[in-house]
């Protein structure tokens, strides 16, 4: 069995981030990933697809970061940006709008699921993820930032969701959730910090390299996907 491939995908740009994309591409390459998503949340998106010039064996992926606090414009939201981008992630925070997402076989990712005293997953929210085919983020950048009980908070939601995830087999796709370099992990150091999370080692690896793969593979529109070493050679719009 070869040497897996690591992606991280969920990486935010200016302006949503503080870095450009050629310079978040850059770093990641350097740090050994094979590739990136570009996922600016939806009311912070580019004007244009950057003009890029990929480090060998480098792949960026076009994503999105849906924000969308009713459950209905969600989903138009999802049938409008669906075919325009490779991988379309829901950033979520309240049961209607996790629900919404594991509940459509068209989002990729759902980001973010805790509110309040929840984690953002129960049974039957984690039976529709792995009927839908829908994984959940875990992401690196929350936990990284916080200190005291609100780190506790988030191991603690982390954890039950692994839990849920492990019973219903649920994918889950780990990310740096990266707003700028500062962010950014090399794989090694993201595998890491995932087992003192708690995954074990083989969970972490499929989580940043077999699911990013399935999903970049299955059934998607090559929109805005740009190819491992290939330079777009003019500016596009971005939706």
């Amino acid at each position: 069995m070869g040497k897996p491939k690591f992606y991280d995908f969920c990486v935010h740009a200016v302006p949503d981030g503080d870095n450009t994309a050629p310079e978040l591409a850059a770093l990641a390459g350097y740090f050994g990933y094979g590739g990136i998503a570009l996922a600016n949340h939806s009311d912070k998106l580019p004007q244009s697809w950057p003009v890029l010039s990929l480090p060998e064996g480098f792949e960026i992926f076009k994503g999105i970061e849906l924000v969308e606090e009713n459950p209905s414009k969600l989903h138009g939201l999802i049938g409008k940006f669906r075919k325009s981008v490779d991988i379309l992630i829901v950033h979520g925070g309240s049961e209607t709008i996790n629900r919404a997402a594991l509940e459509n076989p068209r989002v990729d990712i759902l980001n973010h699921p805790a509110f309040d005293k929840s984690s953002g997953l129960n049974q039957v929210l984690a039976k529709a993820a792995s009927e839908n085919g829908v994984a959940v983020g875990l992401t690196l950048r929350p936990l990284l930032n916080s200190r005291g009980s609100r780190r506790i908070r988030l191991l603690s939601d982390l954890r039950a969701n692994l839990d849920l995830a492990r019973k219903y087999e649920v994918s889950l796709v780990l990310s740096s959730d990266a707003m700028s370099c500062f962010d950014l992990r090399a794989p090694m150091d993201a595998l890491a910090l995932a087992e003192i999370c708690g995954l074990e080692e083989d969970e972490a690896i499929d989580a940043m390299s077999t699911v990013p793969e399935k999903i970049i593979f299955r059934k998607r529109p090559r929109n805005g996907y740009i190819r491992e070493g290939v330079e777009v050679l003019e500016e596009v719009d971005y939706f």
